[in-house]
């Protein structure tokens, strides 16, 4: 018997592209007059001008799939998950998803006041968990943050990597169909590393799949299988992660080393390897 093994999206980004109208001080007026760009930054009278946060891109996350994001800061990784999850509206072009992405932050709102389990509550409460689907699972989210007997101590006692481990385990048991993790996975704790990736790849079996934004290559490495790489608002390059890092890599030591002109070229070389997305086929599949 035949199995369909047609992929199903559960992201299709169709044309998305994300630009703002921000203040600036930039001096437009001739070089001839310096002393009038001084004049202007002690009272500025700021133009307006347009950021390109994140040029047209097209994609699409099928169900089990675990997708890394990586560029370098200003590329748009942030801006693209904040579109996925719905915080922001592209300002042309659409995003379709199946089902609501549940975002993962390191500044995901808890409070340091209150301790680690209740925070678990609390997080649970807003993801829309009942007090009794919250019971079945508080020890498998202790057991996934690896916090122990931490999880009774106020949050704002916690360390940086432990309060991002808490917000993991929170999200990551909840179930999401679509999971949007943002730099909250690079603590340094090499058993946590082993945790957080079985919990990925068991929501992946579960139909479900995952973004990972990270500096971190080896967190993209050991975390995902796909990788897209994302330079200045650019979709550059989408393919296997050990693939894509080791472009990006390269990449960046032309960069380090000031040969931007190699650079350069490995950037457009990356790019114009580029899949065509085919949305016709797919747009009707997601939600």
């Amino acid at each position: 018997m035949l199995t369909n093994l047609t992929p199903t999206p559960c992201i299709v980004a169709d044309s998305v592209a994300m630009r703002y109208r921000v203040p600036s001080t930039e001096v437009t007026e001739d070089n001839r007059y310096p002393h009038m760009k001084f004049l202007r930054l002690l009272n500025p009278l700021p133009n307006t001008v347009t950021v390109n946060a994140l040029n047209e891109i097209s994609l699409v996350v099928n169900r089990g799939e675990s997708v890394g994001v990586i560029g370098r800061n200003g590329s748009g990784k942030s801006t693209l998950m904040q579109l996925i999850s719905g915080q922001i509206r592209p300002t042309s072009g659409a995003i379709h998803a199946s089902s609501t992405p549940i975002m993962l932050g390191v500044n995901a709102a808890l409070v340091p006041e209150l301790s680690g389990d209740q925070n678990v509550v609390l997080g649970c409460l807003a993801m829309g968990l009942s007090h009794e689907e919250i019971a079945d699972r508080f020890d498998e989210i202790v057991e996934v943050s690896g916090l122990e007997k931490s999880i009774h101590l106020p949050m704002k006692s916690y360390s940086s990597g432990m309060g991002s481990r808490l917000r993991f385990a929170i999200a990551a048991c909840a179930n999401p169909e679509i999971l949007l993790v943002d730099e909250a996975l690079n603590t340094g704790d090499a058993q946590f590393a082993a945790r957080s990736k079985k919990r990925m790849d068991e929501l992946r079996s579960e139909a479900g799949c995952v973004l990972l934004v990270s500096h971190s290559l080896d967190t993209i490495r050991q975390m995902t299988t796909r990788t897209i790489w994302l330079d200045k608002g650019d979709f550059i390059m989408d393919g296997p992660s050990k693939d894509v890092t080791k472009a990006y890599t390269a990449f960046t030591k032309h960069l380090s080393k000031g040969n931007n002109i190699s650079a350069a070229k490995l950037r457009a070389e990356a790019q114009s390897s580029l899949p065509m997305v085919n949305l016709l086929k797919t747009t009707g599949s997601a939600g």
